[in-house]
């Protein structure tokens, strides 16, 4: 005899969560979200400078948002995530409560209590999505993980290193300028 499934969630459930608790939904699966650290809010801050920085001056289509951002990545209620950083180009994803859809560039900067869901849960799931690009930037590890998903290509680099997008041909960015 089969157990009885628990009921799958919806984002109907994230929104009721008490202010200030933030979680992702993922299948209809919660998964809490502790604070992040303060390096975690740094790499974020800067992440989203550069690359806005470098939209801006191109002129570019793509907007970025940083977390918290609201993700409904199969465009249904069964998923929603807040990566720390989204890159969008398709204008047509957008609506006033976040991105239906996946965004073509997701980068995660991972916290102790996310190592898994980003390397991962969030990995496999941004892939069958259809996320173009994704990287994980870990402090801890001093690795930054770059997976091009349009090549099924994966490729490591130090904290340091100067890392080329590949959604942008002539974007590179050095984190050896992290603060």
């Amino acid at each position: 005899m089969a157990l009885a499934k628990a009921k799958a969630l919806t984002v109907e459930d994230i929104y009721a969560l008490p202010d200030g608790q933030r979680a992702e939904l993922i299948d209809g699966d919660m998964y809490m979200m502790a604070p992040p650290k303060r390096i975690h809010q740094e790499i974020v801050h800067f992440l989203d400078r550069e690359i806005g920085a470098y939209i801006k001056a191109k002129g570019g289509a793509c907007k970025i948002y940083p977390a918290p951002f609201a993700v409904f990545l199969n465009g249904d209620d069964k998923t929603y995530v807040e990566p720390d950083i989204s890159v969008i180009c398709d204008k047509d994803k957008l609506t006033e409560d976040g991105c239906s859809g996946a965004p073509d560039w997701i980068i995660e900067v991972v916290s102790p209590s996310s190592r898994r869901m980003d390397y991962l849960i969030k990995l496999l799931k941004y892939k069958t999505a259809g996320v173009k690009e994704y990287w994980v930037v870990d402090p801890e590890k001093h690795r930054v993980m770059v997976y091009d998903f349009m090549d099924d290509t994966v490729e490591e680099y130090t904290d340091t290193d100067k890392i080329k997008a590949k959604l942008y041909e002539d974007l590179e960015i050095d984190f050896s300028q992290v603060q």
